[in-house]
């Protein structure tokens, strides 16, 4: 009786892959096999270990096509809008991964990273590793989210201009500084300057400043005039450190090698680009 489960679970996978689905739930398989919870547990246990099924959340389950089993998942893309929605959770892939997707490419992203209204624990998808991070005001940057077709259908991922923001409001998964000013040199020809210029409105106002000094270092006056005029609409505009690693000890923090009157920004070491 248990292997006639285990068997017809096999060959609902079967059928999800041959209709082009990849995800289900517990409550899905469930009703389709006429099989209580104990009994589907017991047979999708058997398929995990084969490989052949992933069960990132609880309840929510990944087919993994042939061949994908040396890697233990499919790519996140293929399924991170399902498995968002069955979180009932807004959310966009950003940062390194979302400029990425826009064609900054120096180096290969470690982390699908991703950006969501709830504090999320990280995924382990077999050689993929999902990692969120926490934005509380979803709202207020969805003019910056946009659609992106997949193998699969869609997910959501950060403009040009959202990501850049992103990258210096998260600087430790942007991999510091000089990865940050690396990656907008490749970013900066995407973004869009009103759209820049609006997001910056709901930034901290530091992160305005560092994304605006880096782009100018760039060459990119005339993409970051809107934000700073959007800045200074704001008020008084405080020095901010372009970074903070730099001088978060005071006894041993450099001296700073430059100060940016246009933008307010200490500089106590030159980003190097990697090229």
């Amino acid at each position: 009786m248990v292997h006639d489960q285990r068997s017809a679970l096999s060959s609902y996978v079967s059928g999800l892959l041959s209709a082009g689905r990849t995800v289900f739930t517990a409550e899905e398989a469930e009703a389709a096999l006429g099989v209580g919870r104990g009994a589907f547990l017991d047979a999708a246990e058997r398929l995990q270990r084969r490989k052949a099924l992933l069960n990132p959340r609880q309840g929510f389950y990944v087919v993994v096509p042939p061949q994908f089993a040396s890697w233990g998942a499919p790519p996140p893309a293929w399924y991170i809008d399902a498995l968002m929605r069955y979180e009932r959770q807004a959310y966009y892939v950003g940062l390194l991964k979302a400029a990425e997707l826009h064609g900054a490419t120096h180096q290969a992203v470690m982390e699908f990273q991703v950006v969501s209204a709830k504090r999320l624990p990280k995924i382990r998808a077999g050689r993929n590793l999902i990692v969120f991070y926490f934005r509380k005001d979803m709202e207020a940057v969805t003019a910056g989210i946009e659609g992106r077709k997949t193998d699969t259908g869609t997910m959501n991922i950060s403009s040009a201009a959202l990501t850049a923001l992103d990258l210096l409001r998260y600087p430790k998964a942007s991999g510091g500084i000089d990865n940050v000013a690396t990656v907008l040199s490749d970013l900066a020809e995407k973004i869009d300057p009103q759209q820049l210029a609006t997001l910056s409105a709901t930034f901290e106002r530091p992160v305005v400043q560092r994304l605006g000094h880096l782009l100018d270092r760039l060459g990119r006056e005339a993409l970051t005039t809107p934000m700073l005029e959007a800045l200074q609409e704001r008020g008084a505009v405080p020095w901010a450190e372009l970074d903070r690693q730099e001088a978060r000890d005071p006894d041993f923090a450099p001296e700073p090698q430059e100060r940016d009157s246009r933008w307010r920004v200490i500089v106590r070491r030159v980003p190097e680009l990697d090229e």
